[in-house]
């Protein structure tokens, strides 16, 4: 990619200077002045090359990263490393050409020396499974931070730091490539955090990008269809998944044992016994436990708990059995890297009392006389029926579609959750990227169908064409106390078409159409 110095990424101020030679021992490094070549950065886009770094060139989805490398040269980096094909495109060039048979193996352990090994100097929490990372991260590091310490958060939203979101060239992935990834770990040691908390998703596990990480506590939320896509079957998505809890990548693992796949990956560990394994349920007889919940006269969840034999009460924001369970995983997380004796998870968990995250389970308000609005980011059959589930037993309104170029075969298993858990179902556009639109809708009304057929179903069901159209005729069926659930999109504020990304954020287009509908019923006739 051309050099562009617009473009930025977190790094530590203060780098380290390592040796080719000391990167790659037993490497051959060609020229005598390339094995003492001072690196002090790594980079997987040239437009992010600085002065002394490594150039890493992948082969891409329609370029290889070499063709890039005399641009990478020209803005500073001292070698590249890359792959047989890459080393033969890359050319003649005046610094190094280091060729290995998996570069993409071989540059997260390479970043992290590169960067001081920073995970070493802070705890590393990771969190896995197909719904409820975000949510768990957000109340694990609400936990963490009213308990003490400074955290840094990496994951589909963003980076923050200390609850303070931080800018950074990126794109829309729940984990950064390795080099990334290790220069954003030294960012936040540097800044003072003592706790990282991850989204490590399935493709990252996959891809290596968490590597040279050995995490603290790995938790696993559960396990639903996602990413077939990418993984091929369910079977494989699960693996990947399961793979970060090895003694290569944790210490302990925290795992909900209500979800079945959950319960088969609590007894595979058990068997091997490299990793110490802890369980959450609502129901079960396990390490944490919830005794009782309720929602509050505040319209908070009240939960009573019981974590290792510990009994404890706290109080949370977020709606949904779903969420008692990330909660409980979040405490679980802190309280085994807790000392005991302390009062360190009581402060905790007085933490989540008014924690919130960006696109889940987001209450939208409208003001007087307007319906309930949610804003969630599920998009997931499992997800979407949880979500629905959540808001309580009033009329509720499903707004949702499904991305295109992604899974097409779970976008009638979505219609059909959502018609088994709503009583309105207004299909629309979620990113139909390169895919048709309206024939996405058409399989996601497909599935909708069918379930209400075979159910004997009184749901209604619509095709509400465009999203704005679509979140309008919701907010003209709403009678105040109805809930409209605008499901999919979550946090994202913008839509990808074909050829274009548009401004599009859930919560303003339902607070501009409410205001307009508002507007209009007010105007003379």
């Amino acid at each position: 990619m051309p050099h562009d110095p617009s473009v930025t990424a977190l790094r530590p101020r203060n780098r380290h200077v390592v040796s080719l030679s000391d990167l790659f021992p037993g490497v051959d490094l060609g020229q005598s002045g390339g094995r003492a070549a001072g690196v002090s950065g790594i980079t997987l886009d040239s437009r992010l090359v600085s002065h002394g770094d490594l150039y890493v060139a992948l082969p891409g989805r329609h370029h290889h990263g070499a063709a890039f490398s005399q641009a990478a040269v020209a803005a500073g980096a001292v070698a590249v490393l890359t792959d047989p094909t890459g080393g033969r495109a890359a050319g003649v060039l005046p610094t190094p050409v280091i060729v290995v048979d998996d570069p993409r193996q071989a540059m997260a352990g390479v970043a992290a020396r590169i960067y001081g090994e920073p995970a070493r100097t802070m705890s590393m929490f990771a969190v896995t499974g197909t719904n409820g990372k975000t949510t768990t991260t957000f109340l694990l590091e609400a936990a963490l931070r009213a308990s003490g310490h400074a955290t840094g958060l990496i994951g589909t939203i963003g980076f923050r730091l200390n609850g303070v979101p931080l800018v950074a060239a990126r794109t829309t992935v729940t984990t950064p490539e390795s080099p990334e990834l290790q220069a954003l770990l030294g960012y936040l040691a540097q800044e003072g955090a003592d706790a990282v908390l991850m989204e490590v998703s399935s493709h990252a596990l996959v891809l290596g990008r968490a590597d040279a990480i050995v995490f603290d506590v790995a938790a696993f939320t559960n396990f639903g269809r996602d990413h077939l896509d990418f993984h091929g079957d369910e079977e494989s998505y699960f693996e990947a998944k399961a793979s970060l809890f090895t003694a290569e990548r944790t210490r302990r693992a925290v795992i909900n044992i209500d979800d079945p796949r959950g319960a088969h990956l609590v007894k595979r560990l058990r068997q091997v016994g490299e990793v110490e394994v802890w369980t959450v349920s609502l129901s079960d007889d396990a390490d944490y436990r919830a005794l009782a919940y309720a929602v509050g006269a505040d319209g908070r969840t009240e939960v009573r708990a019981r974590l290792r034999g510990r009994s404890l009460d706290f109080r949370l924001a977020l709606p949904g059995d779903f969420n008692v369970r990330n909660a409980l995983t979040a405490l679980a997380m802190v309280d085994l890297t807790t000392d005991p004796a302390s009062d360190e998870l009581e402060r905790a968990a007085v933490g989540l009392t008014d924690a919130t995250v960006p696109g889940r389970m987001e209450r939208v308000e409208l003001g007087p006389g307007a319906p309930i609005v949610y804003v969630d980011f599920a998009h997931t059959p499992q997800a979407v029926a949880a979500a629905l589930g959540a808001v309580g037993h009033q009329r509720r309104i499903a707004v949702f579609g499904c991305g295109g170029d992604r899974d097409p075969h779970k976008r009638e298993l979505m219609g059909a959750a959502a018609a088994r858990t709503a009583d309105v179902v207004i299909v629309t556009d979620d990113n139909p990227r390169s895919e048709d639109a309206a024939t996405i809708r058409a399989q996601v009304m497909a599935g909708a169908r069918t379930a209400v057929s075979a159910d004997g179903l009184d749901t209604v069901l619509v095709d509400g064409g465009d999203r704005t159209s679509a979140i309008r005729h919701a907010l003209e069926l709403a009678e105040p106390g109805d809930v409209v659930a605008l499901l999919g999109k979550g946090h994202e504020d913008g839509q990808e078409l074909a050829d274009r990304m548009i401004p599009f954020r859930d919560a303003d287009v339902a607070a501009e159409q409410w205001s307009r509908l508002a507007a209009e019923r007010e105007a003379p006739r």
